[in-house]
């Protein structure tokens, strides 16, 4: 028979086995770290065949909640990867008759067919202990996010069989936005990378896919109410676009893994592509008096510009469900505008003078109070607020300028407005060694500040722009490394400050992402037991 006997709370044990005794340490490890974790050295042995999941009598979901049916199997196979139809039979180590275990799920309100938004309560409790789990939360989007804890505490001896130990978790997110940007313009991205991506997201508790789908070299998004954007502005108006199908896929895909989806539509610059199927809508650039036959950002001084803006905001609104939308205002060159007469006139009537900050604050100040009009609320980029915009009150900053964006958290937060931090995790600039610790390492509210100005960062989000991205190296360009920051914007900062105490729980969880299918790079030399096998 088999012995266990427990070594330490730690998970150590000697077994005696077949008269030979080995020292076992394992780490079941959750990642990222929850807030309250508690687990001890007893054990039970899981039996796919035995195993199930169900709600709780108490629950406001039952079966037929979308969200979760949909999430019941999916962990099902993730939680037993060898388990298919037909390998019941399969010889298994197993030295007792496997008892049965129950999952059991109860979520206080219902809302399995909503999207989830900037005030889901992802909070939840879970406890494992003999024969059952029982996971209780307030919405079934702290479910999905207990769910994926518990199939992180699931681990396999070396003979084949299931375990867990049994733990109590009480968890909830440090910030309420764990953002995560793909740049689907500078190269295209097909839809199965997308998915993909989102998948891996949910891995780590990411909640917002933040999806740049245009800028300055393609517009591969297919607008219904202005075809041509991609018809001529996609790198190809058939193979490299999102069609609305495509889009709704994405969408569909997220809500069922509690992700919001914000797409952004950047202007006045970053708009190259724009002009292609929108004649009239960027300034036309002039050298020695004349037209250059080049173009620059947006015409900001024209009425066409401003209605074609509101027809796409108003189709933006219809086919995103989520209450934001990114805006960008990043990076304009006044160049075009300055050599432009007729900007320059508009300018003089305006009294602007020759501070080309103004009219692209004249521009923003338009477009921002549309999508409010709109009933959306507007993140934009930094610049935004450097040019001293007048900006409404709702509107979410993102800071993306790598230096001293302590000290921008100190001016955003003391005018009062609420900040998304990204330019420490712009993490498609790589280095050779383990750069994930510097993701890590960022600490977003380490800056002068009241308290009441430190709860203005809702959070932030790890960028993944697309000079030097596709799909054959987005996956392990991404993860482990988009890793550090999941676990920096959910868990405690006091419990998670040493890198080299994480260091194996991400180990351990790059393994895990390689065994679900996540083409995951490698933190160091090492080693893992289901290795991807290059197929």
């Amino acid at each position: 028979g088999r012995i266990l006997i427990p070594y330490s709370t730690f998970n150590f044990y000697k077994e005696y086995l077949f008269g030979f005794e080995t020292l076992v340490f394992q780490v079941h490890g959750v990642w990222p770290l929850p807030q309250q974790l508690h687990q001890s050295a007893d054990r039970g042995c899981l039996s796919p065949q035995r195993f199930s999941f169900t709600y709780g009598r108490d629950s406001a979901a039952q079966t037929g909640c979308s969200v979760l049916d949909a999430a019941f199997k999916r962990y099902f196979s993730i939680i037993f990867p060898d388990f298919t139809k037909g390998s019941e039979n399969r010889l298994q180590y197993v030295w007792s008759e496997p008892q049965p275990f129950v999952v059991s799920v109860s979520v206080k309100t219902g809302g399995c067919d909503g999207y989830p938004d900037e005030d889901s309560d992802e909070s939840y409790n879970l406890s494992v202990s003999e024969g059952q789990a029982v996971l209780r939360s307030v919405t079934v989007w702290g479910a999905l996010r207990g769910l994926e804890s518990f199939s992180q505490l699931v681990y396999q001896d070396d003979y084949g069989s299931y375990f867990i130990n049994k733990t109590e978790i009480v968890d909830f997110p440090r910030f309420a936005f764990r953002g995560l940007l793909l740049d689907t313009s500078r190269h295209y991205l097909p839809l199965h990378a997308i998915l993909k991506t989102l998948d891996a997201m949910a891995y780590s508790k990411f909640n917002v896919f933040h999806w740049h789908i245009v800028d300055d070299p393609s517009f591969p998004y297919q607008s219904r109410t202005f075809p041509d954007l991609s018809n001529k502005g996609a790198f190809h108006p058939f193979t490299h676009i999102y069609t609305q199908s495509d889009v709704m896929r994405v969408i569909e895909h997220a809500r069922m893994r509690g992700i919001r989806v914000v797409p952004e539509f950047d202007s006045p610059g970053h708009t190259q592509s724009w002009g292609k199927g929108q004649p009239g809508l960027l300034t036309p650039c002039y050298k020695g008096g004349v037209p250059s036959g080049s173009f620059g950002p947006v015409d900001p001084t024209i009425d066409t510009t401003y209605k074609f803006m509101e027809s796409l905001l108003k189709e933006v609104k219809f086919v995103f469900p989520d209450s934001y939308v990114h805006l960008g205002g990043d990076e304009v060159s006044f160049a075009c505008w300055q050599s432009n007469p007729n900007v320059r006139k508009f300018m003089e009537k305006m009294g602007f003078g020759k501070d080309f900050t103004k009219l692209e604050s004249f521009y923003m100040e338009s477009i921002m109070n549309m999508t409010a009009a709109l009933n959306r609320t507007s993140i934009v980029w930094q610049d935004v607020f450097d040019y001293h915009e007048r900006i409404p009150q709702d509107t979410v900053l993102e800071i993306w300028k790598g230096e001293k964006y302590q000290a921008e958290l100190s001016r955003m937060t003391q005018a009062g407005h609420r900040v998304l931090l990204s330019a420490p995790w712009y993490i498609n600039h790589i280095s050779y060694g383990q750069d994930w610790r510097n993701s890590y390492a960022v600490q977003p509210q380490n800056f002068s500040g009241t308290e009441e100005q430190k709860k203005l960062v809702i959070g932030g989000e790890v960028a993944m722009w697309g000079e030097y991205v596709d799909a054959t190296n987005l996956t392990p360009r991404l993860w482990p490394r988009a890793c550090a920051a999941a676990e920096r914007l959910w868990s405690n900062e006091e419990k998670t400050l040493n890198a080299d105490l994480a260091f194996p729980r991400l180990e351990e969880f790059r393994c895990e992402l390689l065994r679900r299918g996540i083409q995951a790079e490698p933190l160091f030399v090492g080693h893992c037991k289901h290795e991807y096998d290059g197929l």
